[in-house]
Parts: C-alpha cells; structure tokens; sequence
C-alpha cells in the first residue's frame, strides 16, 4: 500500500510548514479588512455589502440589491482609500462589487 495513503499528517504539521514556505494564497494581515469593515463603510452600508475575499489587491465586495450596488461603484475609490488607511498599508487597489452575498 501506498505510505502517503496510510500516514497521517497533523494539522499542525501542515500549518507550519505553510508559514515557513510562504504558502498562504493572501497576506494574513489582510484579514483584518473584515474586522474594519464597519468602522470604514458605515453601519448603514455594512448591512447591505460584505468583504468576500481579497486577493492581489483585488477585494471582491458583496452587495444585498442592484440600488446599493450601484451606489456603492460611485463611492468606490473613497471606500478603498479609507481601508487602505485603516490597514496602514495600501492592501486594496481595486473593490469589485457584486450582486449577492
């Protein structure tokens, strides 16, 4: 039988070594888009669109109805620079919104 098969790895293992290699697909520190979010959007905007991912500087934003969506692309630029002040570093170079959360 094949040993990579009957062997098992700790889940310890693998986050180590995924951290000593670089092998995380996001900066890590780029998480914390979420837990500023509110603060930068407003409460009034947070209820409506929600960070889905943020990769290459791209962050992908969902939005609850075609009216925020489009109100939101005009406020683009403002809400990116705003992130991007929160974080202490320009993470974000482009916000994608999209229909549906």
């Amino acid at each position: 039988m094949d040993e990579r098969k009957t062997t098992l790895t700790s889940l310890k293992e693998i986050l180590d070594k995924l951290f000593k290699e670089g092998g995380l697909p996001f900066d890590m520190d780029n998480a914390r888009i979420w837990k500023v979010w509110e603060e930068v959007v407003g409460l009034p905007v947070a209820r409506h669109a929600k960070p889905q991912w943020i990769k290459e500087r791209l962050l992908r934003v969902g939005v609850s109805d075609p009216i925020w969506l489009h109100e939101l692309r005009f406020q683009e630029q403002d809400i990116r620079e705003k992130l991007n002040a929160a974080l202490g570093k320009k993470a974000v170079e482009k916000i994608e919104f999209r229909l549906g959360q």
